[in-house]
């Protein structure tokens, strides 16, 4: 009944009848590395947001082993080609594993930020927890994301890899694929599921005319 309402308010709203797309800028775990095409971030968040009336295009921007300098390269073809309504920034994680400099993490990401949101276009940007055992260093990556989301006005989600952290290590196994690092189709519909309330308000926003800066976060 929730969903059949928020559905027939969705297509009362003027100019959004169609779904909006919505450009996902990431790595491995938005490209759905190791997964059947149907069964990547991208494809099973657009089934999640259409069974609860708030269809989207996600448009499957992921590159599996990128870097956030290589998304701050990426950012403005991929905004060319596609003409996105909004953004979703995913990048990070291997900057994390190649053990770079939090500080040049967060430059690349704000530039990122920065060239999305241009023109008013909201964005949304999505954390994740360090692998490190090394507590500081576990902090200072921690920190990057709600600061980038304040200087930049973009939405937050601080942890897509929660879902699967939050799970004792020993009941991990089917959320996870052989690696041991990037989610199964069970763990990929896990981070969907956590991911889908922040695209949601993402989109309510546009429907309601904010902008990357009003948008409530």
């Amino acid at each position: 009944m929730r969903a059949l309402a928020a559905l027939l308010l969705w297509l009362a709203l003027p100019g959004w009848a169609d779904a909006p797309r919505i450009l996902m800028l990431g790595d491995s775990l938005t490209a759905g590395f190791g997964l059947p095409a149907g069964q990547s971030l991208p494809r099973q968040l657009e089934r999640w947001l259409a069974d609860r009336g708030t269809p989207a295009t996600i448009i499957n921007g992921g590159l599996s082993g990128d870097t956030s300098y290589g998304g701050r390269v990426r950012i403005g073809p991929a905004l060319r080609r596609h003409q996105p309504d909004a953004v979703i920034v995913e990048l990070g994680a291997n900057d994390m594993l190649m053990r770079l400099p939090p500080d040049r993490t967060r430059a690349n990401l704000a530039a990122i930020l920065s060239r999305a949101a241009a023109g008013g276009r909201p964005v949304l940007l999505v954390g994740i927890g360090a692998p490190t055992r090394d507590r500081a260093l576990r902090a200072r990556w921690a920190a990057i994301w709600p600061a980038l989301a304040q200087d930049s006005g973009a939405r937050l989600m601080p942890d897509l890899y929660a879902p699967i952290t939050a799970v004792p290590p020993a009941a991990r196994g089917p959320l996870l694929q052989r690696d041991g690092l990037h989610p199964s189709a069970s763990g990929t519909a896990a981070l969907a599921h956590a991911l889908g309330p922040h695209v949601q308000a993402l989109i309510a926003g546009m429907a309601n005319g904010g902008t990357a800066a009003d948008i409530p976060r």
